[in-house]
């Protein structure tokens, strides 16, 4: 690298690449079920971040509301998007039906947690500053 170029914290490196990769996750809950609580949206940000550590990634901003998560990831581009999504969810899903047991089955039922699917939005369009005050802007279910 030239001594003149001042590196930006968000452009990672590896043995053979530079990379600034950001991807937008919204993963929502079965039928738009209003599952969580704030509670439970803290303990999916700690369990996301665990997550997203194995796969080399970082967590770089998190919220939600009652049934619906936004995630805001940079991740390595050695992994394959789908990998640490299937996990994201999978991990993400199991972990509040065990937890939370007794408040999900009130609103969820059949053992599924999350929806099949997921969305998933590439942040090089919209300046990432934009990207997080959308999430941040999420308005967080109390109690």
């Amino acid at each position: 690298m030239s001594p003149r170029w001042n590196p930006n914290p968000d452009v990672r490196t590896g043995r053979h690449v530079i990379h600034h990769l950001h991807v937008h996750l919204v993963f929502v809950t079965k039928y738009r079920r209003r599952a969580f609580t704030d509670a439970m949206l803290t303990r999916c940000e700690e369990i996301t971040q665990d997550v997203c550590t194995d796969f080399e990634a970082e967590l770089k901003q998190f919220n939600g509301k009652q049934d619906h998560v936004h995630l805001l990831v940079h991740h390595p581009p050695k992994v394959k998007l789908s990998k640490p999504v299937n996990s994201l969810k999978g991990v993400s899903s199991r972990r509040p039906r065990q937890e939370y047991d007794s408040h999900v089955r009130r609103y969820l039922w059949g053992g599924r947690f999350r929806s099949g699917s997921y969305f998933a939005g590439s942040c090089g369009g919209a300046p990432l500053t934009v990207v997080r005050q959308y999430i941040e802007s999420q308005q967080r279910p109390t109690a």
